[in-house]
């Protein structure tokens, strides 16, 4: 039986990833995750793995194109205002259809904000981010065993669909420590990908690594294709959790560490006789927008607790076809909601009703 080692959820995506057969790490530090680079710099030189502080986050996100380009496993870290640094090269990289791994682990907003967790950086994730016609797969861990989890997941999905996959947590799951089962090592990946630039002996093609199509047909036949591929995403990878909701009246939608706040509230109301239940998506991008609108099918009324002032409620509105009311509860600026404050946004949802 796999061993239980306590561990902050930093260390815990840098030791996944590295068990995950990823033996190149370029970043810089910015709290409230700069573990995930001290982690990489201290285990990387003992696995003849690449680590390099590099001198910017935009030397950073570069170096990872270049590798993603050998078609070897890369990935990057960084917080909220070094994410946005990162986007013109993200955006090359979705550009040129390589595979990586991009944490952000999230401080509040805007500017340089403060170095408390947030969940402000939820539009920029979900709706690209970087310029041009693009997506992200972004995974939103709510456990320091889902930072490890799907930071794995994350690979995998990268490689599978040629694309940049963001692990998207807030400066909590970053910081805070529980057990976690890692998962099992796996050898870097060492087989010839059919697009990679690795030198062809002149036994093969050339391969072109670009993100540049000054045709304007060409670019839009490119951008057509890469959205069928974005489709495929959409049908087969939404992942969500759902919480006491066979027989729910009212639903609160959450994820992360507010969807741990929010579980406690639905307990506690559900002991006050309020039928309610929890929808926690876990891939943000695609949205689980079915289990939404099924639940809104039998639902009165839903509410989206963030740690922001209201992003992720225009998907909610969205994936129900604003059939039912959506109402906020938040906190902003690095501050958490607790269960109280969500137990009362609930009661003012239901209007009193307990039946």
């Amino acid at each position: 039986m796999a061993e239980k080692v306590l561990m902050k959820g930093n260390e815990a995506i840098a030791e996944a990833a590295i068990r995950a057969g990823c033996r190149h790490y370029f970043g810089y530090p910015i709290t409230p995750q700069t573990e995930v680079a001290a982690y990489m710099a201290k285990r990387m030189p003992k696995i003849g793995g690449v680590f390099l502080q590099a001198e910017s986050e935009i030397s950073a996100i570069n170096m990872v194109y270049g590798v993603a380009g050998t078609g070897k496993r890369v990935m990057t870290s960084s917080s909220s205002p070094g994410i946005s640094l990162k986007q013109e090269g993200i955006s090359y990289i979705a550009g040129a259809d390589l595979p990586a791994l991009i944490v952000n682990v999230q401080r509040g907003g805007p500017g340089l904000g403060g170095i408390q967790p947030s969940q402000s950086d939820y539009f920029q994730a979900t709706k690209g981010g970087g310029h041009g016609d693009y997506h992200l797969i972004v995974l939103a861990p709510a456990s320091v065993q889902e930072m490890a989890d799907m930071t794995v997941r994350a690979f995998d999905l990268a490689d599978t669909y040629r694309m940049p996959v963001m692990l998207l947590a807030d400066g909590t799951m970053g910081q805070m420590m529980e057990p976690v089962i890692l998962p099992e090592a796996v050898e870097p990946r060492t087989e010839e990908k059919s697009w990679t630039v690795t030198g062809t002996e002149g036994k093969r093609p050339h391969h072109i690594i670009n993100s540049l199509y000054l045709k304007p047909e060409i670019l839009e036949k490119t951008n057509i294709e890469r959205f069928e591929r974005y489709r495929t995403v959409e049908e087969r990878e939404p992942l969500v959790e759902t919480y006491m909701m066979e027989d729910a009246e009212y639903c609160v939608v959450a994820f992360g560490i507010a969807a741990r706040v929010s579980k406690n509230a639905v307990k506690a109301a559900r002991d006050m006789g309020i039928k309610v239940g929890l929808i926690r998506p876990i891939t943000l991008w695609p949205f689980p927008k079915a289990a939404l609108s099924a639940a809104a099918e039998h639902v009165r009324a839903f509410l989206s607790v963030e740690l922001s002032m209201g992003q992720m409620i225009e998907d909610v509105e969205l994936a129900i076809r604003c059939r039912r009311p959506v109402s906020l509860c938040s906190r902003t600026g690095g501050m958490i909601p607790t269960p109280e404050e969500v137990l009362t946004a609930i009661r003012n949802m239901t209007g009193g009703d307990k039946a």
